[in-house]
C-alpha cells in the first residue's frame, strides 16, 4: 500500500460523504466519493457540497465524485459505507469492478440478520482475497465532516494493515486508532445502538437518569460477555467502539437509535415502529438469537429485541429486568 494510496468511498450518504471529505483533507490525497446516482455526484461536483446528506457543509475541493464504478479498478482502499443488511448485495455488484488487490473497510455497525454474521465474514465470502478491515467508533457524520475532533478505530487482521488504513485515513481533525481485534471492534458498534435504543427507552419513558447509568453499565458487561463468546477481546469494549461509541450515541440526541428508543419509551410499545430505518432494530433480534445459540445471557439485548419485536411492552420489561436474581457485580 502507498504512502498515499487511492481510496474510494462506496456510498455517497452522510457518513460516506463525511469519511470521503476528511480522508480528502490530509496532503497529497487522491480520494473519490462513489455515489449511486449520476445526478448525486454531479451536483456534488458542481456545488462542492452534498445538500441532501450533509447540508450546508462544505466538501474539500480535492475531492472527486464519480457514479462510474470503473473507478474501483485502481483502488487501494475501497470504504462500504452503506447500511449494514445491503453489504452482500454491495459486495456483488461492486466486486467485479474493485482492484484484485484493493483492502476493502466495512464502516457500518451491524450483523447480517439474515445469517448472524459479522459484516466482515460476509465480505470474506463475497470478496474472496481481498483484505478486510472495519471502521468504527464514535462519531456523527456532521461533526467528522464539519472537522471537529473526532477519534475512532480502524480493525484489520494484522496490525501493521490496520495501521497502514489508520495513516491513510486520518485527517487534521480525525484520527483513527489501529487495532487487530475485527470482532469486538464489529461488536462494539452493533451493540452500542442496541443498548443506545435501550437508554432512548428509559428517558421516554421518564426513567431517570440513574436508570440509564445502569443501562449503559451493565449493558457493557453483556456486550463484553457477547464479544469473548465471538472470539472478541473483552478489552476492545473498554474503547473508543464499545464505551466511547455507546456514551455518544446513548447520550446525544442525534442518534437515530436514541430517538427510536425515546418513541418506544413514550408510547410504551413498538406500536408499528419496526420498519423505521435503524441499525440497533435490525441489531437487537440477530444478536439476541446468535447470543441464545452461544448461551450468554444478554437480557438487556433481549427485552429491547421482544419490544422492538411487539412481543413485550415496556413496563412488563422493566419489571422483568428488575426482577432478576441478584448476582455479583
Amino acid at each position: 500500500m502507498n504512502t498515499n494510496p487511492k481510496i474510494v468511498v462506496v456510498g455517497a450518504g452522510a457518513f460516506g460523504t463525511a469519511l470521503a471529505a476528511v480522508a480528502a483533507s490530509a496532503d497529497g490525497s487522491d480520494v473519490t466519493l462513489l455515489a449511486r446516482r449520476k445526478e448525486t455526484a454531479e451536483e456534488c461536483r458542481r456545488t462542492g457540497r452534498n445538500e441532501q446528506a450533509l447540508p450546508g457543509i462544505d466538501l474539500p475541493a480535492g475531492l472527486k465524485h464519480s457514479a462510474d464504478v470503473a473507478v474501483l479498478g485502481d483502488a487501494e482502499i475501497v470504504l462500504f459505507v452503506m447500511p449494514s443488511q445491503a453489504h452482500r448485495e454491495a459486495a456483488r455488484q461492486y466486486g467485479p469492478s474493485i482492484n484484485s488487490a484493493a483492502t476493502i473497510v466495512t464502516c457500518a455497525k451491524g450483523m447480517e440478520q439474515a445469517t448472524g454474521r459479522l459484516l466482515t465474514d460476509v465480505l470474506l465470502e463475497e470478496l474472496p482475497g481481498h483484505g478486510i478491515g472495519v471502521l468504527s467508533g464514535p462519531g456523527f457524520a456532521a461533526d467528522i465532516a464539519k472537522g471537529l475532533p473526532t477519534a475512532m478505530v480502524v480493525a484489520a487482521a494484522e496490525n501493521s494493515t490496520a495501521t497502514l488504513l489508520a495513516e491513510a485515513l486520518s485527517g487534521p481533525t480525525f484520527r483513527l486508532y489501529p487495532s487487530e481485534d475485527r470482532i469486538g471492534v464489529q461488536l462494539g458498534g452493533a451493540l452500542k445502538n442496541v443498548l443506545a435504543i435501550a437508554c432512548g427507552i428509559v428517558e421516554g419513558a421518564g426513567l431517570g437518569d440513574s436508570a440509564r447509568a445502569a443501562l449503559i453499565s451493565r449493558g457493557l458487561a453483556e456486550m463484553s460477555r457477547f464479544v469473548v463468546a465471538e472470539g472478541g477481546d473483552a478489552d476492545t469494549v473498554r474503547g473508543l467502539s464499545g464505551l466511547g461509541d455507546l456514551v455518544l450515541t446513548a447520550t446525544s440526541h442525534q442518534s437515530r437509535n436514541l430517538r427510536f428508543g425515546i418513541a418506544l419509551g413514550k408510547d410504551g410499545r413498538a406500536s408499528g415502529r419496526q420498519g423505521e430505518l435503524v441499525e440497533g432494530a435490525f441489531a437487537a433480534s440477530v444478536a439476541a438469537r446468535v447470543a441464545r445459540e452461544l448461551g450468554v445471557e444478554m437480557p438487556i439485548t433481549e427485552a429491547v429485541a421482544a419490544i422492538i419485536d411487539g412481543r413485550l411492552d415496556v413496563r412488563t420489561a422493566l419489571e422483568q429486568l428488575m426482577s432478576r436474581p441478584i448476582t455479583q457485580e
